[in-house]
């Protein structure tokens, strides 16, 4: 018989866990890792102190995706495009990129696993006599490790000629010219930050699930426990 146990702790860890599993996938795929200089709707910059005009805008670039300013779209709000420049994943711009793709998306997968898992632990505590609990930190622990290498890995691309187009003949390695970073980038710093703080709080959970009340309620036959 399943015995439901909703903890104060295990049910923070469980929010947690779904929360950095999709702040880091949405970060993944958007484009706004990078947001370019400014440029005029003809594609050049625009000229003037400051480099802006009513018609200027800034091209973000993303590990695969960009978003662009649509020339043809003369009087529409909605005149960016916005999309893969990489077909496939040989086209990515830069050999470090590219890396990065590698590393976050298996630690993006082993989070959305565990974010999975994490769901029915308040039914299902233990699997072959390991708790759940544990071994979904120790899963945490690892997709963290795999998000902070795609995070060093990728200002070390900078210098591609993709973001040189979009930086400036300034950008370098773990330099980003004439480009400031996006929300993308310090969402995805702040989803690895988050990982860890879930692999350590996972423990707090295992605790809380099989403390003493808990056992004492179970063994009166209670097939609902919510504690505190």
């Amino acid at each position: 018989m399943c015995h439901v146990i909703v903890t104060c702790r295990s049910m923070l860890w469980t929010l947690l866990s779904i929360v950095v599993a999709f702040a880091e996938l949405i970060a993944f795929m958007s484009a706004d890792w990078l947001i370019g200089k400014a440029r005029s709707r003809g594609g050049v910059e625009p000229a003037g102190p400051g480099g802006g005009s009513p018609e200027s805008y800034h091209p973000t670039l993303g590990i695969y995706a960009r978003c662009i300013r649509n020339p043809g779209v003369q009087h529409f709000q909605r005149d960016t495009l916005c999309g893969p420049y990489a077909e496939s994943f040989g086209e990515i711009a830069s050999g470090f990129w590219q890396a990065t793709a590698i590393f976050l998306a298996v630690g993006i997968f082993i989070l959305c696993m565990v974010a999975l898992v994490s769901v029915f632990t308040m039914c299902v505590q233990s699997i072959m006599k390991k708790s759940i609990f544990n071994v979904c930190g120790l899963l945490q622990g690892i997709a963290g490790l795999f998000l902070i290498l795609g995070l060093i890995l990728y200002p070390a691309g900078w210098g591609c000629q993709k973001a040189v187009d979009y930086c400036g003949h300034y950008a370098s390695a773990y330099k980003p010219g004439d480009c400031s970073l996006g929300w993308a980038f310090y969402t995805a710093i702040g989803g690895t930050v988050l990982t860890f703080i879930c692999a350590v709080f996972s423990a707090q959970a295992e605790i809380a699930t099989s403390s003493d009340k808990v056992q004492e309620e179970i063994e009166e036959g209670k097939n609902l426990i919510c504690l505190l």
